[in-house]
């Protein structure tokens, strides 16, 4: 047997020599030839013994290369990512033709590897990306235009999504991305205790919503506060801007527009419930447990989004669910909207796999896939059909989510939007815990955006200059 292995070595070894001459340059090859490659003794003994295993990966790796089957890479985030992997089998079976190769990413290391891709050409068939960043890749001219194939879909109806998350996708007219699962704000709040301070029902606007925090701190005393706005999280005062009628940029998204009347309303609204101590000067890193607070009572109402309606139910004491429901947003005068949040799926241009990656777009975005996947994530579905399904239409905390996402608005369509989101954030807390002037800081909010889309005036100057 051992004499059979190494004479099967020396005849793979021949093949191996062989294929690495003939891949080297003509001008080498006489010179190779004449070294007479061979292998140590002490290696072709070690060589033989392992051959089986050697002929076994050599014969899968033929078995791949020779796979009939299209195969489509696609990149998907976080817990998202480990979940579909549930849903792709039934994919591949509906489509024989069709393998899926998923890569699954954590959402730290997503963006920087998205580009890296992109400098580099090897991005994947489809991703899973997040709706802020549309137009960051639609600046790149990294996305597929998707209107021809969305009028020829029988599958995906626009008018089954919520506007404003659609409306995420539409850069410069065009679609670049079908919405996979939806995010927003509303408020999370404690039924009993703000029944304790008499209002039986959430507040509906703003000068309700102040009369309700001001009750409920008076009767929680000194130590405990109406409402939890951790100072290192934007999506609070974010949630109360995008409620103004003025945007957040203006002349073109190309300048701030935070010392307008609409954005000071918010940020006074906003920093005003620190200063009397409605909410706590602390921050995320600041409070042992959100859930357990909540639980004893630390805060009354919690601006959050929809993954904290499972987190509720298993972290909270059991029995308690009934303590503690949702409520869409109030608004300055009535019903508030919300920031228009999840993500989308996209194709890459310069793809050679369109078709077979577009019909993964389509199983995916069917309302029985995206209900199956809402139960294994908890993500909300972005279409309203999804809705009428018992588990979400009968859960009193969903329905509230259901309400508002019919009341939400994209943030500005801005690569650099996410920088200066976080400037925002920044001048909320310097005036809310260190007693910065909001005059003066959102001048310097501004000068600050103004700097970060000075590249973006440069380009839009220069195309207008262009012939």
């Amino acid at each position: 047997m051992q004499d059979v292995r190494e004479s099967l070595w020396e005849s793979l070894w021949e093949r191996l020599t062989s294929f690495a001459v003939e891949s080297q340059p003509r001008s080498f090859q006489p010179r190779i030839r004449a070294s007479r490659l061979k292998p140590l003794p002490q290696v072709r003994r070690l060589a033989a013994r392992f051959l089986p295993l050697v002929l076994a990966c050599l014969a899968a790796a033929c078995t791949r290369d020779t796979d009939p089957r299209t195969t489509i890479t696609f990149w998907a985030m976080g817990r998202e990512g480990e979940v579909v992997a549930e849903l792709l089998p039934e994919f591949e079976r509906r489509h024989p033709d069709i393998r899926v190769s998923l890569q699954q990413l954590p959402w730290t290391a997503v963006h920087e590897k998205l580009l890296t891709a992109y400098a580099g050409d090897a991005l994947p068939d489809i991703a899973q990306l997040g709706n802020s960043w549309v137009a960051e890749f639609a600046a790149l001219g990294a996305l597929e235009p998707l209107d021809a194939r969305l009028a020829a879909s029988p599958s995906i109806e626009r008018a089954d999504y919520f506007d404003g998350i659609w409306d995420t996708n539409v850069i410069d007219g065009h679609v670049l991305g079908v919405p996979w699962y939806v995010d927003t704000r509303l408020v999370f709040y404690r039924r009993d205790l703000l029944a304790a301070a008499g209002f039986a029902q959430p507040p509906r606007d703003w000068d309700e919503w102040r009369r309700a925090m001001a009750a409920v701190k008076q009767q929680a005393g000194a130590d405990k506060y109406a409402i939890l706005l951790p100072l290192d999280e934007f999506g609070p005062l974010l949630s109360l801007a995008i409620q103004q009628d003025e945007p957040l940029l203006r002349d073109g998204d190309t300048r701030g527009n935070f010392t307008s009347t609409g954005f000071r309303a918010a940020f006074d609204f906003y920093t005003s419930m620190f200063a009397r101590e409605w909410a706590p000067r602390m921050s995320d890193t600041q409070i042992s447990n959100v859930w357990n607070e909540f639980a004893n009572g630390f805060f009354v109402f919690y601006i959050n989004g929809p993954w904290n309606i499972g987190e509720f139910r298993r972290r909270l004491p059991p029995g308690s669910d009934h303590l503690w429901t949702t409520a869409p947003l109030p608004g300055p005068h009535g019903d508030g909207a919300s920031v228009a949040g999840g993500t989308s799926l996209v194709l890459f241009r310069g793809g050679e796999n369109h078709e077979a990656a577009w019909k993964l777009v389509e199983f995916l975005s069917e309302p029985a896939v995206q209900l199956r996947f809402h139960a294994l994530t908890g993500d909300l579905p972005p279409r309203r059909s999804t809705w009428k399904d018992p588990s979400l239409a009968d859960d009193e905390p969903s329905r509230a989510f259901l309400a508002q996402l019919e009341r939400v608005k994209p943030t500005p369509k801005v690569a650099e939007w996410e920088r200066i989101v976080i400037e925002m954030q920044r001048a909320a807390e310097r005036v809310a815990r260190g007693g910065a002037d909001a005059d003066a800081t959102l001048r310097a909010l501004d000068a600050e955006v103004d700097k970060i889309l000075e590249k973006r005036r440069w380009i839009i100057a220069h195309e207008a200059e262009a012939p």
